[in-house]
């Protein structure tokens, strides 16, 4: 098994040393309002990937590939309604192929769930993605009120983005923070992104 795995982010890439640990389970948190998509739309361009949805259906998500244009693969697009999502979640990534990408979107549905059956699903994800050595993104809306389950989301969790979107002005601007890397060093500082088409680092300074 391949001991990184790259985002498809080449400035994060480069940062991280190659990519993530293999067998990884990543949250990336950000504001509903953010161009966070971009993210999971370019990791679907490393690698094989399963895309499960709580809230869109299939039609709307592959809608945004189609309009994407950033590189993207062809994930196989997954709607999880909300009758048994633990259920229908599991048997999904009970079938991810080796060094694959599972996409679930976004876990504030499964965080305002029953406590107990979240965490034993969060514990099957785990391993099931050390056991095929892949990688999980978990997609964490930071909305205007906090997710009940969000600590035991980042607690089991082998890595955390933040993804941080600051409007001041007519200026938008964002910054990745690392804080958390199980298998790797967490990242000393943030990194300023463009986020517009693609994601790219931001070459323009600071003006204090």
């Amino acid at each position: 098994m391949a001991e990184r795995l790259r985002t498809g982010i080449d400035v994060l890439d480069r940062k991280l040393e190659g990519g993530l640990p293999a067998g990884s389970v990543v949250v990336l948190r950000a504001a509903p309002a953010s161009q966070s998509e971009l993210f999971l739309y370019e990791l679907t361009n490393t690698r094989e990937t399963l895309y499960l949805s709580f809230d869109r259906d299939e039609r709307a998500v592959a809608d945004g590939f189609a309009r994407a244009t950033a590189p993207t693969g062809e994930p196989t697009i997954q709607y999880v309604p909300d009758d048994a999502p633990f259920d229908r979640a599991s048997k999904a990534i009970g079938t991810i192929p080796e060094e694959s990408n599972a996409i679930l979107d976004p876990m504030d549905v499964l965080e305002a769930k029953e406590p107990a059956r979240y965490r034993t699903f969060l514990n099957d994800l785990c391993a099931r993605v050390t056991e095929t050595g892949g990688l999980a993104v978990l997609h964490c809306l930071d909305g205007d009120r906090a997710s009940p389950l969000r600590d035991t989301t980042e607690h089991m969790a082998d890595a955390v983005f933040h993804l941080q979107t600051e409007i001041e002005g007519d200026t938008v601007s964002n910054r990745l923070a690392v804080p958390k890397l199980r298998g790797g060093q967490a990242l000393a500082e943030t990194v300023k992104l463009q986020l517009t088409d693609s994601v790219a680092i931001d070459t323009s300074r600071d003006i204090a």
